[in-house]
């Protein structure tokens, strides 16, 4: 029986126009993080269940490739849970992982510390166009800086990333945890059903206020709480720039302490005013954000003209303390890499500075003499900085010849034994 030759359901295989095409993405992002003074660093690909199920990932905690225990480790006698039979899984993000690292090098690293982590996870997702089980993550975070200076510097250096691979007329969409407390606050939800409430927002761009105000009803919300809380949105509908935060500012009263609208308001004016790419920076109330670990300013990339996010990240100064014991403020920001790369190659990018690509065609029967002049003359030609494929002909030359033109071969020599047929 012939062995399978399709990747595993949900995997995919990269073909070398794409994986050129990811090198040069990741050699920018790289670059033009390292100016920001971000340093790269690795994690494993496995870590222990207890973290991953640490309450910290959202519904990513049901996602995870769990890996069975090894060895006398494994007793499938005893085993009546799925517990005792696995012990670690395959990280779903790189957030966790980077919590972990730092909380075991502290001591080890500069304060504040700028991470730059790229890498696979791995999440048990139903695959679809554009999303599979495997795929690349691009991480940048800022840990012991307690002030807006973190979400700054994040905003500025993806920004700029993504400005230099090609993109503009995007937005970063930004809101506060804090906001959407103090706005679930003055509505009357009582708080342990905040989460609810959120969840049920973070469909406003799909339902719309009348399929949020349904939603929250048939959760069994009173109308007096819902109507006051939506009341809220259709307040901020005409608001403009910063006016919708001023709006709520004045609205929520002490449900919402002056420093949450300050904060806010000095990273959008900084950022516009010290940006290097065009973009937009929007206060959005109904943004929210899946994970449970963010404790203070969120964003997301929105793409309009491509439809959906490309990527997000925000504040989660809660998670450290629970590796160590201490609290530490911590920031990161996550590019949407797989669907940058999708967007790019549907768009028909072509990497620049790619050095000259020859080929040279060798006749099957030259001799090994005149095989090592070939080679010697390659090996000049790759000094000087020239990419030269060195292959034996095929029989049927015409197409040896156009596939190669389809991967950037803009000269091919064929080289026989006798010079003179060249």
């Amino acid at each position: 029986m012939a062995l399978i030759k399709k990747p595993v359901t949900g995997m995919k295989d990269v073909l070398p126009a794409e994986m050129q095409l990811r090198d040069y993405v990741i050699g920018v992002i790289k670059e033009t993080y390292a100016k920001f003074g971000f340093t790269s660093i690795d994690t494993p690909c496995v870590e222990s269940l207890a973290n991953l199920n640490s309450k910290q990932g959202g519904e990513n905690e049901k996602l995870i490739f769990k890996i069975m225990k090894r060895g006398e480790k494994l007793q499938l006698d005893q085993a009546k849970t799925e517990n005792d039979l696995t012990d670690s899984g395959l990280r779903y993000d790189l957030t966790v992982p980077l919590v972990r690292f730092y909380s075991n090098h502290m001591s080890e690293l500069p304060a504040p510390f700028k991470a730059l982590q790229m890498g696979y996870v791995w999440r048990a997702d139903r695959p679809q166009k554009g999303r599979y089980r495997q795929f690349m993550q691009c991480d940048i975070d800022i840990l012991g800086e307690p002030s807006n200076l973190a979400e700054i510097e994040l905003i500025l250096a993806t920004t700029t990333t993504l400005g230099r691979l090609g993109f503009k007329g995007f937005q970063i969409r930004i809101n506060e945890r804090r906001i959407l407390k103090a706005m679930a606050a003055y509505s009357g939800f009582p708080e342990e059903s905040y989460d609810s409430v959120f969840i049920t927002l973070d469909k406003m761009d799909k339902i719309g206020l009348e399929g949020v105000a349904a939603e929250l009803a048939e959760s069994g919300f009173d109308e007096t709480q819902i109507g006051r809380y939506l009341d809220l949105f259709r307040g901020m509908q005409d608001a403009h720039g910063l006016e919708g935060l001023k709006f709520l500012a004045d609205t929520l009263g002490d449900f919402m302490e002056n420093s949450v609208r300050n904060n806010l308001e000095e990273i959008i004016r900084s950022v516009e005013n010290t940006k290097a790419a065009e973009f937009e920076m929007i206060f959005d109330p109904t943004l929210v954000r899946g994970m449970s670990y963010y404790t203070g300013t969120i964003f997301e990339i929105a793409m309009p003209q491509y439809g959906g996010s490309c990527g997000g990240g925000g504040r989660y100064d809660k998670m450290v303390g629970k590796f160590t014991g201490q609290d530490t403020p911590a920031c990161g920001f996550s590019i949407g890499f797989e669907r940058i790369i999708m967007i790019m190659m549907d768009e028909g990018f072509q990497v620049p500075g790619a050095a000259e690509k020859k080929a040279y065609l060798v006749e099957k029967s030259v001799s090994g003499e005149r095989l090592s002049e070939i080679i010697a003359q390659a090996q000049t030609e790759r000094s000087a900085g020239v990419q030269v494929l060195v292959a034996r002909m095929n029989k049927n030359k015409k197409f040896q010849k156009e596939q190669l033109a389809q991967q950037g071969y803009t000269d091919i020599k064929e080289f026989y034994e006798n010079p003179i047929q060249v």
